[in-house]
């Protein structure tokens, strides 16, 4: 049996031998054994990796400009940070997403990580803190209490980028469907009963219209987690960090990002609140709310698909039964609805997280972090699943639509204007008692023409698109 080769790396609380070609250290090796929780290291977001890479590039460029780090080591340190962000060493980034101590142990992995690789790169052996350490150097005018919700805000913003572009590609998917069904005449509904005409293309944009809205509020919510409180250090006061060190580092930190990052006004309020994260969450479930209703709309639509409404069919992706042959699940909804249900659960969590915070510091920043990242991860491909696995594929049944119009007793509130509303009534109750149509019976007793009847059912005229005159 081969043994293991190792090093040796201490701390306050003694010795341990790390295994010798990891790149995270000691204070690493202690947080993934306090904290086993979900097996799930912070490496399954790689958003908030790479921002901890460039918080790291940043703060090095920054005390490398006020002559606090010796310019190889800012060097080294800042092309380990470069490789970092073009998705080298993610998995040395080991500590679980939910863990305790604010993001110090998130905080100290990266640390450690970039510590050993900018050593390598200086031609030294992991572990060798005298030539590099992950604290003095790497860390230099830094507190977790600023880098963490410093690299969390950077991470969310990226991530949200990614969520409107998905949402985007949904609500065009919609759009497209709302033009193609522009024609097709159907049967309105409230509380589930029939209501007045109106197109399938009129409820397929309304879809398109609520992403777009929420599309709005998402990109709003994201400018509040622009602002940032690195140079806070520990508490906000700033101490240990030397003058002129936050704006460097911010200033360096909105170039490697590209982002329009700023200071906040006040540093020790930056430093306790979350509001920014509640709101983003608040968005967040927005969205999941009326993604799922739309969702369900799409499943009752379907249903059937001779037994239910059978009005529209999404595409087939999977058989649906292991006992029933020929039966297909709309599959695709039913996990988008999921995924909300999901999303609503994590802004719960991230709200209770974010009223728990005592005094100067929240504590409870890495399950935000972790929540909201869930949730809009699961939802930028929830889009992209629900546009390009359904909704692109949604086909009418067009016939089935019409005949629900020409048979609903809704339909004499379309026709009450140019009937009156006893005749209107009378035709109601005489439909109800016989089972016929509304059309079948006011052509009947000669209320309306087949001609005007006709104009008053045109897809254009039920969409409001042409005033319906009567002569």
């Amino acid at each position: 049996m081969t043994a293991v080769v190792t090093r040796s790396e201490h701390d306050l609380l003694g010795e341990r031998d790390i295994p010798a070609d990891a790149y995270w250290g000691i204070h690493c090796l202690r947080a993934t054994e306090n904290f086993p929780i979900t097996g799930t290291p912070i490496s399954a977001h790689p958003h908030l990796i790479d921002a901890l890479a460039a918080v790291k590039e940043a703060t090095a460029l920054a005390n490398e400009e006020l002559g606090l780090l010796a310019p190889e080591k800012a060097a080294a340190i800042v092309a380990a940070c470069r490789e970092i962000r073009d998705g080298r060493l993610h998995d040395q980034f080991v500590v679980d997403v939910i863990q305790g101590g604010a993001g110090t142990s998130t905080n100290m992995n990266a640390n450690e990580v970039v510590a050993n690789r900018a050593l390598e790169l200086l031609g030294y052996a992991k572990g060798e803190y005298g030539h590099l350490h992950p604290n003095e150097d790497v860390n230099l005018g830094q507190s977790t209490n600023d880098v963490y919700p410093t690299a969390v805000k950077v991470a969310t913003v990226f991530a949200v980028h990614g969520l409107l572009k998905a949402m985007a590609t949904l609500q065009d998917s919609f759009g497209r469907k709302a033009v193609e069904f522009r024609d097709v005449l159907k049967m309105g509904r409230t509380q589930l009963q029939d209501a007045v005409p109106m197109t399938l293309g009129q409820e397929f944009s309304t879809y398109a219209v609520m992403l777009g809205e929420d599309r709005s509020r998402l990109a709003e919510a994201a400018e509040l987690v622009h602002e940032i409180n690195l140079g806070a250090t520990a508490i906000g006061t700033g101490l240990n960090a030397p003058a002129g060190y936050a704006e460097s580092a911010r200033r360096h930190l909105a170039e490697i990002t590209g982002l329009p990052l700023v200071t906040a006004a006040n540093l020790v309020e930056a430093t306790q609140d979350c509001g920014a994260f509640v709101q983003m969450s608040g968005v967040l479930k927005r969205i999941a709310v009326k993604l799922s209703k739309s969702c369900n709309d799409l499943r009752l639509l379907s249903s059937g698909p001779r037994a239910g409404l059978g009005e529209i069919n999404l595409p087939p992706v999977q058989a649906g039964s292991s006992i029933m042959p020929g039966k297909v699940n709309p599959v695709i909804p039913e996990v988008v609805n999921q995924v909300a249900f999901e999303v609503i659960g994590n802004d719960v969590t991230i709200t209770m997280a974010a009223e728990a915070g005592q005094l100067q510091l929240n504590a409870f920043e890495p399950i935000i972090l972790h929540s909201l990242s869930e949730s809009i991860t699961h939802l930028r491909t929830a889009c992209l699943t629900l546009a390009e696995r359904c909704v692109d594929g949604i086909t009418a049944n067009a016939e089935v639509l019409r005949a629900n119009v020409e048979n609903s007793i809704g339909l004499v509130t379309a026709l009450n204007p140019h009937i009156g509303y006893t005749a209107a009534t009378d035709i109601a109750k005489e439909a109800l008692v016989t089972g016929r149509g509304v059309a079948e019976l006011v052509q009947e007793k000669g209320l309306l023409s087949a001609e005007t009847l006709a104009y008053l059912l045109h897809p254009e005229t039920v969409a409001g698109s042409r005033q319906a005159l009567i002569q």
